[in-house]
């Protein structure tokens, strides 16, 4: 597992308590953007002794290195400064840097070039000659030129640190073929030639950008997730010293031992036992269940859980990164690293594409020279070759599809947050559904029988009585007696008092709204004076269309069954209401597990839940899908997030998935098909590179309506 690295100032490395006496440094990669940066960051460590494993993250841009004894982080750094990357080490609280943000300067600035210089262009492709031909030329230069330069940064300077280390990446093909069609468009320029290729190496760099923003985009969000989780914890606690006075200390400063006064209605800061008080606790981050657990001395409390009842003394015992919450983080983190077939294709990919170009490009310099050419006509060829060989309708296969579908099913209520997940999602035989929030609505509602038996004066009491408090039981009163037309009576001195309701004077007789004395489940009690006790029972709905959803996955050949952390009984009556097999008081490590047993077996998994216990399982499934009602951990932890109440979402999204993966082998035909073509082509000198941009463009283009027609996909 790995140990994230502590409070920033404090050693980086981390202590595994294991036979090896491993330690672990995490350090943070900015410049890794890619399957291929992910495979030479972790052989960048293969020199170093006393390096036992490395594993780059590709969604948090770090890579944790597992080492022994006396390798200090600047010999991990130096390493990868080796292999052309800085790093630094990361601070647990520090958040990785958004990867977009440098992005979208340069892609505005080529898509704005890009225009206007194509504007230009039409004049000279309808025949402008002489002056007119220059004057165009040298616009689209003062124009071109500038806009390339600011928007290849991010390849220019990728592709000289690799250089500079005497190594290759992507990057350099790509730069060294918009340099060279840049030099030669201004060379033509000065020299009154026919062509220059501005335009070409604008639209290059367009769709290179809008490509690499989008698989940005889709990073950070997969990284947020993790950061949202963290947020759960308060900023701090009220600690009571030796003496008895009371201090506001930050969550960072609390240390084990200290005695946190943790209010009625606030979140704990760090894990500990309760020491004086009792109260209940929401724990629905940890395991799930919705009704809130009993805690009195003795009863172990977590960081980040929320304190339902009345004020409670808890002896702290864990903080910072050693809480349930922090383990829940590096969990869903660990998971979500490296989980698409497509990141292993494209490393060895990345490997082979750079040297390839490079040699294609030389064999067809050097042919054209020993052919007599001469160097102005072989070098136009090669840099034709280079442009033409740029991997954009196969870099465009697989997002824009996804991004069509994703726009189709937002129309029905599904957000799709990491495209890549439509692949996994496509090939899923085996669905696992939380229970609370899921399954059912989430939404405790009281027994319409029991609100039956109520007489009027009595619903207009318990409607008064409800309406001052947000439990959830009584906002669940308080809609349903709302929704019958019930109207809430006068009461006087009405007061809650936490753990035991809410009491008031009604026509001078003592009204109360509480728990009931004999435990029975989800339930309220409302007592009038001394005599009259009406329970009434909860219970948690399953949500609309269920059987349908059900059997949709089931004609989808998807399997089914339950996974929760809820009690055995709650969880039994909805497996017998579904007819599903079930799994009960699951914690979060217990449903990661029960993934990779699944997974070992050869199963792809698709995990629907809603709670942040649900976090670490839905990153550790082949695809995740959370309803929009889940926690703000389980919406950025999910894949997709549907909106509605209604289960159906599940079998339409897989049936989009299905469609998409199709459309996306028919893009790599498409693709694979153009450069079986074109390069033939521009090898043997037949197109320009100016034709050579326009033809990758069209391949692109060819490849986005081939993926139009996924419009319809989420039916």
């Amino acid at each position: 597992m790995n140990a994230p690295a502590g409070p920033a100032g404090a050693d980086l490395a981390h202590r595994d308590a294991t036979a090896d006496d491993l330690l672990h440094t995490v350090l943070s990669v900015p410049g890794m953007h890619c399957a291929g940066c992910m495979g030479k960051v972790e052989r960048a460590f293969g020199a170093v002794d006393g390096v036992v494993a490395a594993r780059a993250n590709l969604t948090a841009r770090s890579v944790d290195v597992s080492h022994r004894v006396g390798v200090e982080a600047p010999d991990l750094v130096a390493a990868l400064a080796m292999a052309g990357f800085d790093a630094q080490p990361r601070a647990a609280e520090r958040e990785a840097p958004s990867a977009v943000k440098p992005l979208l300067a340069p892609l505005a600035v080529a898509a704005f070039a890009c225009m206007n210089v194509m504007l230009l262009s039409v004049s000279v492709w309808s025949g402008a000659d002489g002056t007119t031909r220059d004057l165009f030329h040298w616009l689209s230069a003062a124009i071109g030129v500038p806009a390339i330069v600011f928007a290849g940064r991010p390849f220019f300077s990728s592709a000289f640190g690799a250089l500079k280390r005497g190594r290759t990446n992507m990057d350099v093909p790509i730069s060294i073929g918009v340099t060279l069609a840049t030099g030669l468009s201004l060379y033509e320029t000065v020299t009154h030639g026919q062509e220059a290729w501005f335009d070409g190496t604008l639209m290059l760099l367009l769709f290179l950008l809008a490509g690499r923003v989008l698989d940005a985009m889709m990073r950070d969000r997969a990284r947020a997730g993790v950061d949202a989780l963290l947020r759960q914890a308060a900023t701090g606690a009220m600690v009571i010293e030796a003496d008895g006075a009371t201090r506001w200390v930050e969550a960072g400063a609390l240390l084990p031992g200290m005695l946190m006064r943790v209010a009625s209605g606030e979140r704990l800061a760090a894990d500990g036992e309760v020491l004086r008080g009792e109260s209940r606790f929401d724990q629905s981050l940890l395991t799930g269940e919705s009704e809130p657990v009993a805690a009195g001395p003795g009863t172990a409390v977590h960081a980040g859980t929320l304190n339902v009842d009345a004020p409670v003394d808890v002896r702290v015992s864990a903080v910072g990164q050693d809480t349930a919450l922090a383990e829940i983080a590096r969990l869903m983190e660990a998971a979500g690293q490296s989980r698409s077939s497509y990141v292993r294709i494209a490393d060895r990919a990345s490997r082979l594409y750079a040297p390839a170009v490079h040699t294609l490009a030389a064999l067809t310099f050097a042919g054209w020279m020993i052919a007599g050419a001469g160097l102005y006509k072989s070098l136009v060829i090669a840099i034709a070759v280079l442009i033409i060989t740029c991997p954009c309708a196969l870099g465009l296969a697989v997002p824009v599809a996804q991004v069509v579908a994703a726009g189709a099913l937002m129309k029905r209520g599904i957000l799709v947050k990491d495209g890549s997940a439509l692949e996994r999602l496509a090939a899923v035989d085996r669905a696992l559904l939380d229970k609370t929030g899921t399954l059912t609505l989430g939404r405790p509602v009281p027994d319409e029988a029991a609100l039956g038996a109520l007489s009027v004066a009595e619903a207009e009491v318990a409607l008064a009585l409800a309406s001052h408090s947000r439990h959830p039981l009584s906002l669940g009163l308080v809609q349903a007696l709302s929704a019958r037309g019930v109207r809430a009576a006068e009461l006087d001195d009405v007061r809650e008092e936490p753990g035991r309701g809410v009491t008031g004077l009604w026509n001078g007789t003592r009204v109360t709204l509480g728990r009931p004395q004999v435990a029975q489940g989800m339930a309220t009690a409302l007592t009038l004076g001394s005599g009259v006790i009406r329970v009434i029972p909860f219970a948690d709905r399953l949500r609309p269309d269920a059987e349908a959803a059900l059997l949709g996955l089931a004609s989808l050949h998807v399997e089914a069954s339950i996974l929760s952390g809820d009690s055995l009984p709650a969880v039994a009556a909805v497996a017998r209401a579904t007819g599903l097999t079930a799994q009960a008081a699951a914690s979060p490590s217990d449903k990661k597990d029960a993934i990779a047993r699944l997974q070992e077996a050869g199963r792809n998994v698709l995990m629907v839940g809603d709670g942040l216990n649900d976090g670490p399982a839905l990153a550790a499934a082949n695809a995740s899908i959370a309803p929009g009602s889940a926690s703000d951990v389980g919406r950025q932890a999910a894949d997709l997030v549907f909106t509605g109440d209604s289960l159906l979402a599940l079998p339409r999204a897989v049936r989009a998935a299905r469609a998409t993966m199709r459309v996306v082998r028919q893009n790599f035909v498409l693709a694979i098909g153009y450069n079986v073509l074109a390069v033939p082509l521009a090898m043997a000198g037949v197109v320009t590179p100016l034709i050579a941009a326009v033809a990758m463009s069209t391949s692109s283009l060819i490849v986005v309506g081939n993926s139009l027609r996924l419009a319809g996909a989420a039916r």
